[in-house]
């Protein structure tokens, strides 16, 4: 990704559902005029889901998900399977394609989708290889699902426009993502960025929550001044007032919170993207029930990036140091990184997740719903952080700007 590139956490996220060889690779390929995936008549040829980003006129920022067939057997095709019905959980928008009578799951996954309040387009593919240029199916399908079918022939190139205007007329109401600081400033305001540059910090550049928060902040015309932790007490002695927002690093709060003067609200770049990319009060909610656990409680940290642990990380090294300073040594805590979430949560008394920052609003938002519908309570590290220091009542929390 270079510098200009919107991060793809921040895209409509298109997936393409169908079993295997109804042309989903080669309808990505037309849509995006490359040869994202590979084409093969072999059945199974797509395994892991393959992502492409690109520009859709209409709808700017996408990335295509192009999954494993549904009807994929064995045990490898269980598994490619599983990884299918994950990515529905980070799908905005689904194509779903027929290309025969035999429709049974295809009409299931329209199902699955509706359940979950994600748009969805059937298309009707291949119609090239039909006698009729899928007429009939389009017929049926409209029938059995309500839907308005789209007719593709991705080797013909027929159609494509038309699916394009669907996909525009298709968006979800809600992909317009809330601002990052939402009402915690405005035009005008001196927001100061306390930033620690330790170990966890990549050499020669900011992590994503950093760059995201900062250019948002310019966004607003708003006046942002940068520091270390160490230069805090300096950069706001060098400001003719105090900053009306301190944005800092979690692990940064107690430091942080000692020196703010009383006029400056706090927060964090952690509980901003808490906000940003999931249900903040019930984050908020749910760490309150952090005292209540017991000293058994079994507690899964989940995280999105996939990096190599470094000395003091704060997922497995600074977060279970302190949670076992506060809630005793006899927690149990795992640690999930990626897409590797359990499915089924018996047994866990609390997630605790990270700022997501590179994942899109809509997946962690379908891990909120499964800690809901499963009964456990779900925070984040921000929140979790400044509410097992004592100090989560000094924490701002982000809230929809309605003024």
């Amino acid at each position: 990704m270079s510098l200009n590139d919107t991060p793809r956490a921040n895209r409509l996220h298109i997936g393409l559902y169908g079993r295997r060889n109804s042309g989903k690779s080669t309808l990505v390929n037309a849509l995006t005029g490359q040869q994202v995936a590979t084409v093969s008549a072999v059945p199974g040829t797509t395994t892991d889901p393959v992502y492409k980003a690109m520009e859709l006129h209409g709808i700017g920022p996408v990335v295509f998900i192009d999954t494993a067939g549904f009807d994929d057997e064995g045990e490898l095709g269980l598994l490619r399977v599983d990884k299918t019905e994950r990515a529905a959980r980070e799908t905005d928008l689904a194509l779903v394609l027929f290309h025969d009578e035999d429709m049974a799951e295809e009409l299931d996954w329209v199902h699955r989708f509706r359940q979950s309040g994600t748009p969805v387009i059937a298309v009707i593919s291949q119609t090239d290889l039909s006698a009729d240029g899928g007429r009939s199916l389009a017929e049926r399908v409209a029938k059995e699902t309500g839907l308005r079918p789209v007719p593709v022939s991705a080797a013909e190139k027929f159609g494509l426009d038309a699916l394009r205007s669907e996909m525009i007329r298709q968006l979800p109401e809600d992909f317009e993502q809330p601002s990052i600081t939402q009402n915690l400033c405005h035009a005008g305001d001196t927001v100061l960025l306390v930033m620690p540059q330790d170990i966890q910090a990549p050499k020669g550049r900011l992590i994503l929550p950093q760059v995201q928060t900062l250019r948002e902040l310019l966004d607003k015309k708003c006046r942002a001044v940068c520091c270390t932790t160490d230069e805090m007490a300096a950069a706001i002695a060098s400001l003719k007032e105090p900053p009306n927002l301190i944005i800092t690093d979690s692990q940064a709060f107690r430091e942080v919170s000692r020196q703010k003067p009383a006029e400056s609200r706090l927060t964090s770049f952690s509980v901003l993207f808490a906000g940003y990319k999931g249900d903040i009060r019930y984050y908020a909610e749910s760490a309150a029930r952090l005292s209540k656990l017991k000293p058994d409680a079994h507690i899964l940290i989940a995280e999105a990036c996939t990096h190599r642990p470094l000395t003091e990380d704060i997922g497995r090294i600074k977060l279970p140091r302190l949670l076992r300073s506060k809630l005793g040594d006899g927690i149990r805590i795992d640690v999930t990184a990626g897409r590797d979430f359990p499915q089924d949560l018996a047994g866990i008394d609390f997630v605790i997740h990270c700022g997501a920052c590179m994942f899109n609003r809509k997946y962690v938002l379908s891990r909120v719903a499964q800690c809901r519908e499963q009964g456990v309570p779900m925070s984040n590290y921000g929140i979790v952080i400044a509410a097992l220091l004592g100090i989560l009542d000094e924490v701002e929390l982000p809230e929809d700007d309605i003024g």
